[in-house]
């Protein structure tokens, strides 16, 4: 190592050992003094010092990120939770390049209550420091609406621009409108409403939002009964429809029991380079609100670290202080305003199913429009899978894979599919009748079929595949490897087998396999290609077993081939019934010469 670099280490050593053994968030900076990560730690100077003291074992993006650090600071905190807080803010204000990118949420609509005398409700998509209220954000602006319409049925309010305050209604300044005409309001800039009575609208259209509608239903149903006893039965009417407007809002929304309430559901699903959480509020058995939000990996973090980004981001961004969490596993945090819920059976367990289904088809909608702009995307994704997975140094644009069709022994062929940027290409599918190995032998069948193709393209000049897959273990893996040998492409090209039984991955000169997930895209497209050459195989098994076996049963008849045998078993059904018919019914299928020679064989037999 250089002096420079010592010196360099040497610096940043000082100031790891300077570092406190205390919750907090840290920064990297590069030598231009840009900050380009942002972390939270429980102990500091523990995690810091994990990037310098693992460097063998960490990723090799964590490692180009080591490589740019010229400086550390850090921000010691009392808890991990305001650790989690700063890190999020930190993150919105400087987005530095190897953080996870969480895509913001700007254009989603609010639900505002207006900082102003006798408030306004309605929405918007932009939020201002203006002493309004926000609630949301809605990415489904459809239940919104539905939200703001209920509101406006079961309390008139004001839709005015007016300066309604004391002095201005006190001077009668103003008339009222067709809105109080057509009962959408209560004419509050005359006075024919109190503030207090308008706040009280305001105070329960709150507890509507935030999904405590029970409370309200409570109140409509006092107030109807009153008014039913007082026999002001219109006016008693006219709050059964609100009750009944607030019953079936709720009933739309409720997935399970009533008595569940006041929880934060979130599950996560993720690939190579995103990740995606959903997030739901449910009140009173009743899911009030339902987001998603993305983020972009940038060090290969794990699913506990984003999930825990995720919570701190939206309860933060929502006010949520629901005093349970569900989730799908356990954060790596403890969270000072709730506890986590990993539910097993019942409704809880509906609850973060439901919520699992909505961020995978969130993440299957993504991965639909990044396909329509670039439809390349989705080839790309599981190349760039399967090079990794199966730890390739180069793209596997080009796959072949072969496999061995017989019954014991009887008409051995073989088969070999392409797939070209992950997707059959069926031009160069080819079968291979074996010719060099009689019974059945599938490592000898394997090295002729291995030996024949690739010769074939070293001689016609044409481009080898990047990777080859055979269907079996380690001897079909060894037969393989012994024709590539002969050619002199030992080396040139990733070989794999993968065995059907556990679908084992075999590698060259590794007594080991190696098993990928069983949801991976990689092992779903190996399976894909090893069930497509079975599958092309057989077909060619199939045919020339039935060639085989007319020949064998119309023997020795000179003029007679393949098609005009098989022609005549369609309509005969059988050979026996061929050689009872007559010379004018073989003449009418075959023809009169034809004909003549086939009845003429069988009466000479």
């Amino acid at each position: 190592m250089s002096s420079a670099r010592v010196k360099y280490f040497s610096h940043l050593d000082s100031i790891v050992k300077a570092i406190p053994h205390k919750p907090g968030v840290y920064q990297f900076l590069d030598s231009k003094n840009k900050i380009i990560y942002v972390g939270k730690a429980k102990d500091l100077r523990k995690r810091v010092s994990s990037y310098f003291t693992k460097i063998h074992s960490i990723s090799g993006k964590v490692q180009m990120l080591v490589r740019k650090i010229a400086d550390i600071k850090y921000i010691v905190v009392s808890t991990e939770q305001d650790a989690l807080l700063l890190e999020n803010n930190l993150i919105k204000k400087y987005r530095p390049r190897y953080n996870v990118a969480l895509k913001d949420d700007k254009t989603f609509p609010w639900i505002r209550i207006r900082n102003e005398p006798f408030p306004r409700v309605d929405y918007t998509r932009n939020l201002t420091r203006d002493g309004s209220q926000y609630f949301g954000p809605y990415a489904n602006v459809r239940m919104m609406h539905t939200l703001l319409e209920l509101i406006r049925q079961l309390y008139p309010l004001r839709n005015c621009t007016f300066k309604l305050t004391d002095s201005n209604i006190r001077d009668q300044k103003f008339k009222v409108c067709l809105e109080y005409h057509i009962g959408n309001c209560k004419a509050p800039c005359v006075g024919l409403q109190s503030s207090e009575d308008y706040d009280e609208s305001i105070h329960s259209i709150r507890d509507i939002i935030k999904g405590n509608l029970s409370s309200v239903a409570r109140q409509l149903r006092k107030l109807m009964m009153e008014l039913a006893e007082k026999r002001e039965f219109e006016k008693a009417h006219l709050v059964k429809e609100k009750y009944l407007a607030l019953e079936k809002y709720q009933s739309k929304s409720t997935v399970v029991n009533r008595n569940i309430n006041d929880i934060d559901v979130f599950s996560i699903v993720s690939d190579a380079t995103t990740a995606y959480v959903n997030f739901m509020k449910v009140m009173n058995g009743a899911i009030i609100q339902v987001h998603t939000i993305e983020l972009q990996k940038k060090l290969d973090e794990s699913d506990k670290e984003l999930l825990s980004l995720a919570i701190t981001n939206i309860r933060h961004r929502f006010e949520s202080g629901s005093p349970e969490i569900i989730v799908p596993f356990e954060p790596d945090f403890e969270h000072p305003h709730g506890t986590f819920t990993v539910p097993k059976i019942g409704d809880k367990k509906k609850l973060l199913e439901l919520s699992q289904r909505n961020v995978k088809y969130y993440q299957l909608e993504k991965e639909k429009q990044k396909e329509l702009v670039d439809p390349e995307h989705k080839s790309r994704r599981i190349l760039n899978a399967m090079m990794k997975d199966l730890r390739m140094t180069e793209l596997p644009e080009h796959i072949e894979c072969f496999d061995n069709s017989n019954i014991q022994g009887d008409f051995p062929v073989a088969a070999m599919v392409c797939f070209m940027h992950a997707r059959p290409d069926k031009s160069e599918y080819r079968h291979f009748n074996i010719k060099t190995v009689q019974g059945s032998d599938d490592y000898a069948s394997l090295e002729e079929i291995v030996f024949r193709r690739y010769k074939r393209l070293l001689d016609e000049n044409k481009p080898l595949p990047q990777l080859i897959i055979v269907d079996g273990g380690k001897g079909q893996l060894n037969a393989t490897l012994k024709s590539l040998k002969k050619l002199g492409l030992s080396g040139k090209m990733t070989v794999i087998g993968i065995a059907k039984k556990l679908e084992e991955i075999y590698y060259p000169h590794d007594p080991l396999p190696m098993y990928l997930d069983k949801k991976s895209e990689s092992l779903r497209l190996i399976q894909q290609m090893r069930d497509e050459a079975h599958r092309f195989g057989i077909t060619h098994h199939r045919k020339r077993r039935e060639k085989g076996t007319v020949k064998s049963a119309l023997t020795d008849i000179n003029g007679i081939g393949f098609n005009t045998a098989r022609q005549l078993l369609l309509t005969f059904k059988s050979v026996k019934r061929i050689r009872e018919a007559s010379p004018e019914e073989l003449q009418k299928i075959i023809g009169k010469a034809k004909g003549k020679l086939v009845f003429e064989f069988f009466a000479n037999k």
